[in-house]
């Protein structure tokens, strides 16, 4: 059962009971309304408590039934929420530990709550881009107040019950329990103080009232706009919360169910609710099982103190963890700590970390000269030169001093991962942490499987990401990985679009308009040129057969590496990240069109994003074919983590479902007819040729 039935003495308690925090599924939602109906029918029962087993109250919603039918079916939500409103004997809630989104709907529909400290408290539906859809704006700020209320859902974010207890007025909390241990017996005592009280109070029957009216929902609206312009809901949220303070609650209801079905429709909530189940679903391993034990990582070796080795071990201060950095030279360790300073300096004086939290992380960081320093590490993560050769020399000497069952891995962001275990005794230990820079803020972490790779090494990795508060992706083994074998082709496409008569800045401009946070050259700027050049001299040798734009080439030989130097595809201020057009950049790009007896054209900005975007869709479905990437859901949390794809867009992968896989298979046909373009890419994966045409989408 999914909620059991229990009496003892005058009171029934109905106790959710589905793992792990109590979903409200089909089976649940029919669980609690027999327990009611049996309640109210049995003369011995006097109240009736609601509370939830195990780790949570309610979680709300339950995600397997996302898109199938149980979540279609009755009772709805809203239809047991009803019976509690017919109750004709007193419920009470008895909330801890997670109480969210339909479990706090849920809970309002009770006459009584009673919460034990430290419960977590949110309609978090906002950034599934919904609103609550079972009263949650109608009841809410009936029990809150309005801005309070308003605050919560269109935030979606949690707050501890204790504080909500602590606002004057409130009537969310009738009580807080002593201790978590004593909830249900308190509950139980709540409930028989209140069995013969009529009438019921109900939160539906509270006065929801606003001093200001409609002049603070015209300012609400107005700041929601703002903050929330690509989103509907936040916006629908204010209006659904309005309609409290100005219809009967009936009214407000039925207009709250019409937004939250037509909410459910958008493109941005399709895609949100895409991220969502894409995000949980990342972290499990097709042939990982979850029970795979793992090993234990107490200690952790970083090898490199520049800027991303020193970003990589402030995840695991951060997260407790002891770290040992290692530098060939003293200069650079100190310069390294003085960065990791200075960062948590930063944090301090915007009042985002606390002194006392500061001194505990940098007195778990300690630093050495000497690999011997690295012996007790259960994991040891390098962050030198993307170069071969530096890699081979850093495994040859780990594999020398590391302990046995220690794991190897390096952050490498293109090299060969089976290559660079090979240097080592131990390839199943050898893994790829490909970390993205600046590490201690990018969410994204590209965790590569080597075809030696352990599974309890796997399993390990990705349970750490989540105590460093990563979004790990595994990848298999390939050139790039899955983030930058894409963006070569993103970027391929944004150089040929110069030689026909782009500039940088209306590529740019494009891109950001779709959504992206940066364009192509802005970021080219920002990461430096000098790599990308590097990556092309490689491939020229490797792949001489693959078209480049030379316009990137002639950029870096003028010295035009970007921020780092000044100037790049823009020109820079000093002490400033203003990308200034350039007459400089302008006049060699116009140079090299016209070596290659191209005449200008005016490109749309709908083809710029066209030809940016499915370059990406086309490369992710090889990477599908090829099984570097597990799932399309992979590769989107990849690009919405770590590029900058907007997330109201859903990835690069669900957006092409979006826009029809026949249309962009259509629409590469029209590409492959550019004879200044790479026909040869334009033909479709084969993977997308066949979903195509059979009507499917990726996920």
């Amino acid at each position: 059962m999914t909620a059991e039935y229990k009496v003892d003495g005058a009171i029934a308690v109905i106790s959710l009971n589905n793992p792990p925090v109590n979903g409200l599924g089909l089976s649940t939602r029919r669980a609690i309304v027999a327990g009611l109906n049996q309640a109210n029918a049995d003369p011995a029962v006097k109240a009736i408590v609601i509370t939830g087993a195990g780790k949570a109250f309610s979680g709300g919603a339950d995600i397997t039934e996302f898109g199938k039918e149980d979540a279609l079916r009755e009772p709805h939500l809203i239809s047991v929420l009803q019976q509690f409103d017919l109750s004709s004997k007193p419920t009470v809630a008895a909330i801890h530990s997670v109480c969210m989104g339909g479990g706090l709907e849920l809970a309002l529909a009770c006459n009584y709550r009673i919460a034990a400290a430290g419960t977590a408290v949110a309609l978090p539906e906002v950034k599934l881009g919904l609103l609550p859809g079972a009263g949650g704006t109608q009841r809410l700020p009936r029990a809150l107040g309005v801005e309070t209320a308003l605050n919560m859902i269109v935030s979606g974010e949690t707050v501890k019950s204790e504080m909500l207890a602590s606002i004057p007025g409130q009537k969310l909390f009738n009580k807080m329990a002593s201790s978590p241990e004593a909830l249900l017996a308190e509950a139980k005592g709540l409930a028989l103080e209140m069995a013969d009280v009529r009438p019921l109070p109900r939160v539906r029957d509270l006065p929801c009232k606003h001093p200001q009216g409609e002049a603070y929902f015209e300012f609400a609206a107005t700041m929601v706009q703002g903050m929330s312009k690509n989103f509907p809901a936040p916006a629908r949220c204010v209006e659904a919360v309005k309609h409290a303070t100005t219809k009967k609650f009936d009214d407000g209801m039925a207009l709250e169910r019409e937004a939250f079905m037509q909410l459910m429709l958008t493109p941005e909530s399709r895609s949100l609710r895409h991220l969502f189940l894409a995000e949980r679903a990342a972290s499990k391993i097709a042939d990982v099982p979850a029970d795979t034990p793992v090993r234990d990582i107490r200690t952790v070796g970083v090898i490199g103190a520049g800027t991303m080795g020193g970003g990589i071990a402030m995840n695991f201060l951060n997260a407790g963890l002891p770290v040992t950095m290692l530098e060939t030279k003293q200069e650079a360790l100190d310069r390294g700590v003085a960065t990791i300073r200075k960062n948590y300096e930063a944090q301090v004086k915007k009042g985002k970390l606390k002194q006392e939290k500061y001194e505990e992380r940098m007195a778990l960081l300690s630093t050495t000269l000497d690999y011997a320093g690295l012996k007790d590490a259960d994991l040891i993560i390098e962050a030198v030169f993307e170069e071969i050769g530096v890699k081979q020399q850093v495994f040859k000497q780990l594999d020398e001093v590391a302990k046995a069952g220690a794991i190897l891995a390096s952050n490498t962001s293109t090299l060969d991962v089976d290559k660079i275990a090979s240097f080592t005794k131990r390839p199943q230990d050898v893994v790829g942490m490909h970390f993205f820079s600046p590490a201690n803020v990018m969410k994204l972490l590209e965790v590569v499987r080597g075809k030696a790779t352990a599974k309890d090494v796997l399993a390990t990795v990705m349970k750490l990401a989540k105590k460093i508060k990563k979004t790990a992706v595994v990848s298999g083994v390939c050139d790039g990985f899955i983030g930058n074998r894409m963006i070569e082709q993103y970027s391929r496409q944004a150089g040929f679009l110069l030689d026909e008569g782009a500039t940088p800045q209306q590529v740019d401009k494009a891109v950001e308009k779709f959504g992206f946070a940066m364009g192509p050259f802005r970021m080219g700027d920002l990461a430096g040129n000098d790599i990308g050049w590097a990556i092309r001299k490689r491939r020229y040798q490797e792949k001489p057969n693959m078209k480049y734009s030379a316009s990137a080439d002639r950029l870096c030989e003028l010295g035009r590496f970007g921020q780092k130097t000044g100037a790049g595809w823009y020109d820079y201020v000093p002490g400033k990240r203003d990308a200034i057009p350039s007459d400089v950049v302008a006049k060699m790009i116009e140079e090299h069109r016209k070596s290659l007896g191209i005449t200008s054209r005016k490109i749309s900005d709908e083809e710029i994003v066209q030809r940016l975007v499915f370059a990406l869709v086309n490369e992710g479905a090889h990477i599908l074919e090829d099984g570097i990437a597990g799932k399309s859901g992979d590769i989107d949390m990849v690009y919405l983590t770590g590029y900058g794809f907007p997330l109201w867009r859903g990835g690069p992968m669900h957006y092409a479902g979006e826009v029809g896989l026949f249309n962009v298979v259509q629409a590469m046909g029209r590409f492959a007819q550019n004879p200044n373009d790479d026909a040869k890419f334009w033909q479709p994966a084969p993977l997308l040729a066949k979903l195509a045409a059979e009507g499917k989408q990726f996920s």
